[in-house]
């Protein structure tokens, strides 16, 4: 029987809480990552825990950005892998993209757990633990600058989920399309990706992979347009207001 019966006003949230300790226990997440969860969380219910407009409309142009990649790669750290492995995979098969572990806490017990999760639910080839593969990306000089020469360091789109300003900004300068997965909106991640969904990723990744599907078919030129079309500070900015309108309407109900 599950601790946490389906007719708590908060099950979904309680269960997301718990695979990220679930994922603790086992290996997968950072002490810190249990941290961040708590900070994204907060920032879910003020958005009212659902996927605005703004945030449908960053998930339609970071599809058409990733069909249009020659080389897209999707970096996974231990909250994702915790939190929603085999939804990532299934983008990954969607959009033909490689998967690579990057840690910013970096421990190679915890990046075996990881790469082992995913292939257990799926994952073909994990890049990012061959020391033989390993390259230095300028401008980050935490552990996270550390990548696979077949992965991020030659990849075009880059979708980072969760939040990681510096490399953000290095993967930028580096001359990559950044997509990012964060629920703060204010954010230096949000801020300076190309691409920043606002919204929980076990709710939007699925989003994304049933987008990609859609525009699968459609050519290159009205791909290229959607991307032109997207303003990601004005999107920001929506989500701001999306913030505040919740607000009010909590407030009017207290």
């Amino acid at each position: 029987m599950s601790l946490i019966p389906k007719s708590h006003p908060r099950a979904k949230s309680l269960l997301i809480r718990k695979r990220l300790v679930d994922g603790f226990d086992c290996g997968l997440v950072a002490k810190e990552g249990l941290l961040a969860q708590g900070r994204g969380e907060a920032f879910d219910y003020l958005l009212g825990e659902e996927t605005g407009k703004a945030a449908a409309d960053a998930i339609r142009a970071a599809a058409a950005q990733l069909l249009v990649a020659d080389m897209p790669v999707i970096s996974i750290n231990g909250n994702v892998a915790a939190l929603c492995p085999r939804q990532i995979i299934r983008l990954a098969k969607q959009i033909n993209a490689r998967l690579e572990v990057n840690l910013f806490y970096a421990d190679e017990k915890r990046r075996r757990a990881i790469i082992k999760t995913l292939r257990r639910d799926g994952a073909g080839e994990v890049l990012g633990s061959k020391a033989a593969s390993q390259r230095r990306l300028p401008g980050i000089d935490s552990a996270r600058g550390t990548v696979d020469r077949d992965g991020i360091f030659v990849a075009d789109v880059i979708v980072v989920p969760l939040e990681d300003g510096d490399r953000t900004r290095a993967l930028r300068d580096a001359g990559k399309k950044v997509i990012a997965f964060d629920l703060n909106p204010l954010s230096r991640t949000s801020q300076t990706a190309d691409i920043t969904i606002v919204d929980n990723i076990t709710r939007a990744v699925d989003l994304l992979t049933r987008e990609s599907k859609k525009l699968r078919g459609e050519s290159t030129e009205n791909l290229q347009k959607i991307i032109n079309n997207f303003d990601n500070k004005e999107n920001l900015g929506q989500s701001i207001v999306q913030i505040r309108e919740n607000l009010s309407r909590r407030a009017k109900i207290a």
